[in-house]
């Protein structure tokens, strides 16, 4: 009997090492005795377990970067200064001992459910509960964990789709883990993950409770998400490997998934559940939250005598309890703990995460109509007055445009707290596209203030203190919109009503019904990759204009990738690369921007020392294509098989017969990944 555990990083780990997390409570025992009979026995133990997870589960920030607002870089939105190896031929391949096939955290969580519940009490309605301390605090924690486990479900469901439902902390032995490793299919993992939010909506009250905290709110959000993305994704992949009972879906090959049916009764029902329930908990959350959306003004704050946009300060003040529409934030306190760099990137380039031109020619006019319906992009009517200069492009735009794409000379310090500080570009210089360093260097020409600061005082390396939201109530809108639409076909009143809330606070005009009129897809396609589904452009437009308000609204906010996914929104590149561009460099008075003191320019392009794109490729910047031996030179390509990720090799081998032949393992490789190591993508 082998005894190594299937789970990565042994998930039979001891007791003790699960009490090392709960470091309020080391004083009281040695590490070595704490167990359940001594712990998970008042309220501030569950708080203490659970504040362990909150940094490993949740979105947060990582360091020395733009954090939280460079998570769309890999996607149609937003690239870095070098391209993923998702969208690089042969660049993806399968590992041996690597990935996110991990129960590590799984295991932690559902030691703690194991632990807690027989004290609480299984039913989750406390009556036989001999934890000490405020009964609703204790509920609330359990709440708290139970939306913890779900997001690290989604996590996992998200990167591997059929995937292991376990709820329990195994124990040591080869056969029980073994059986443990089956896939469920991927809408039964859905379904538990709702399920655990469901338990979480019931244990928990909403954001008053404390809004640095999961809350009853953040759960129902967290479930509308959940049920649009598995809604979706059934829709768009139907039929195909990547859902159960498609042609050639995997889990047919094993015995225990052979004769698998949805239990909805087929996955038409299937989709139409999901998406109710997806209208039902986003429902509840947008009408509690739609009235108290933040204002937005249309201001870039130019000077201290004026009043702050309510609208860009929710993403970069440090008090975030009072905006209502932050359903639940990131706190950093100064002085306690390392803060981050968002600010800093904000005032600098975005720290080599650019934003794309197509996602800037995506926004919509003030007039609520399509940037092609005004004339040419080279030429505007007036109105729409063209790319040729940063300024034109944000002149009578979409105020979440014009608010968050920064323009060369404009104030990006107000208030110099801080002296001495190298690099703080006071004023907005021209982007700086040829300089080498990630920190300065602006990949697309494109770059964002979301999350910037007007003191200097932020603008300290890992000092930054300003909270960062991580839900917004506004989704849970798009969410409706999305999820009802695609259920019944139709723009229903409330959906109506939630559009043209969010276009009313982005200062569009909220006449949805001429947007719809104007738009041509095919144009569209050129610029977003969601106008695309399953390889095919959209033909309903007021479908098309739904995704697009979702990408204007959550501008660099870790979505787009979601969203592209559950949309099949890729396959197109199977067949025609796309080559990502920026600003518009060539022929325009930009182009005079990176002349030297004499008049020469310093633009190099052609050579092996070239730091720009040649003007014989586009006129536009094309961050991949300034030397040939760039990765994604001829464009990003796509195979069928990233739409998910690869499963670790060890694992197959450590759940076969023999510890060698693969094909006796319970697990099965996703759709179009071969079982050996390091192999790039079949299909």
């Amino acid at each position: 009997m082998k005894t190594r555990n299937i789970f990565l990083a042994l998930i039979a780990t001891a007791l003790s090492g699960v009490m090392v997390s709960c470091d309020d409570f080391l004083d009281r025992e040695p590490t070595s005795q704490l167990a359940p009979e001594t712990f998970f026995t008042d309220a501030s133990h569950l708080q203490a377990y659970a504040d362990k997870y909150y940094s490993s589960v949740l979105p947060g920030n990582s360091g020395n970067s733009y954090g939280i607002y460079a998570n769309d870089q890999g996607t149609d939105n937003q690239v870095a200064a070098n391209a993923p190896n998702y969208f690089c031929t042969g660049e993806w391949k399968v590992p041996n001992a690597s990935g996110d096939w991990s129960f590590t955290t799984i295991y932690h969580l559902n030691f703690f459910f194991a632990s807690v519940l027989p004290r609480f009490g299984e039913d989750l309605n406390g009556s036989g509960n001999t934890i000490t301390g405020e009964l609703k605090s204790i509920r609330h924690y359990i709440g708290e964990m139970y939306t913890l486990r779900a997001l690290e479900y989604f996590k996992r469901y998200q990167a591997f789709g059929d995937y292991p439902i376990v709820t329990e902390p195994l124990t040591d032995n080869m056969e029980i883990l073994t059986d443990a490793a089956k896939r469920s299919p991927r809408n039964e993992v859905a379904r538990f993950i709702l399920s655990d939010l469901d338990k979480a909506a019931t244990l928990m009250d909403g954001k008053d409770f404390q809004t640095t905290r999961i809350n009853r709110d953040v759960a129902l959000l967290l479930k509308s998400r959940v049920a649009l993305f598995e809604a979706t994704w059934l829709k768009y992949f139907k039929g195909s490997a990547f859902v159960p009972n498609g042609e050639d879906w995997p889990g047919k090959t094993k015995e225990y998934n052979a004769n698998y049916q949805y239990p909805s009764g087929n996955i038409d029902n299937e989709i139409n559940w999901f998406l109710e329930e997806a209208m039902t908990a986003s429902k509840e959350v947008a009408e509690k939250y739609k009235s108290s959306l933040t204002k937005n003004t249309g201001i870039v704050k130019q000077d201290l005598a004026t009043t702050e946009n309510p609208y860009f300060a929710m993403f970069g003040q440090e008090d975030l309890s009072g905006v209502k529409e932050v359903l639940m934030w990131r706190q950093y306190v100064q002085g306690l703990g390392s803060g981050h760099d968002v600010a800093l990137a904000a005032d600098e380039g975005n720290w080599g995460v650019g934003v794309t031109r197509g996602f800037v020619q995506n926004f919509l006019m003030a007039d609520g109509l399509p940037v092609y319906a005004h004339g040419t992009y080279a030429d505007g009517d007036g109105y729409y007055m063209g790319d040729k200069t940063i300024a034109d492009v944000r002149t009578n735009r979409d105020s979440r445009l014009t608010i968050f794409l920064k323009e060369p000379g404009q104030k990006n310090v107000l208030i110099e707290s801080v002296s001495g500080l190298t690099n703080i570009w006071l004023d907005e210089p021209y982007p700086k596209i040829t300089d080498g360093a990630v920190q300065y260097a602006y990949t697309t020409g494109y770059a964002l203030r979301k999350g910037g600061a007007w003191d200097s005082k932020y603008l300290v390396q890992n000092k930054c203190f300003l909270g960062i939201p991580i839900y917004r109530a506004s989704e849970a809108l798009l969410n409706y919109m999305e999820a009802s639409y695609e259920r019944n076909q139709t723009l229903d009143n409330t959906a109506r009503e939630y559009w043209q809330l969010l276009r009313r606070r982005a200062l569009v005009s909220d006449n949805i019904d001429a947007t719809i009129a104007a738009t041509d897809l095919n144009k569209e396609a050129e610029n977003d990759w969601g106008a695309y589904s399953a390889g095919k452009i959209l033909t309903d437009k007021t479908l098309y204009n739904i995704r697009r308000e979702r990408r204007c609204e959550y501008i660099s906010e870790g979505l787009r990738w979601m969203d592209l996914c559950r949309w099949r929104a890729m396959d197109q590149m199977t067949v025609t690369p796309y080559v990502p561009g920026g600003m518009h460099l060539w022929n325009t008075p930009m182009e005079r921007w990176y002349d030297d003191s004499k008049g020469n320019t310093t633009l190099v392009y052609g050579t092996d020392k070239a730091n720009v794109s040649s003007p014989n490729d586009s006129e536009y910047l094309l961050p991949y294509r300034k030397t040939a031996n760039q990765l994604a030179y001829e464009g990003f390509v796509w195979k069928m098989a990233h739409y998910l990720d690869p499963i670790r090799i060890d694992q197959f081998q450590i759940t076969s017969t023999d510890g060698k032949n693969i094909e006796t393992s319970p697990i099965y490789q996703n759709p179009y990944w071969p079982t050996t190591a390091d192999m790039a993508a079949e299909k």
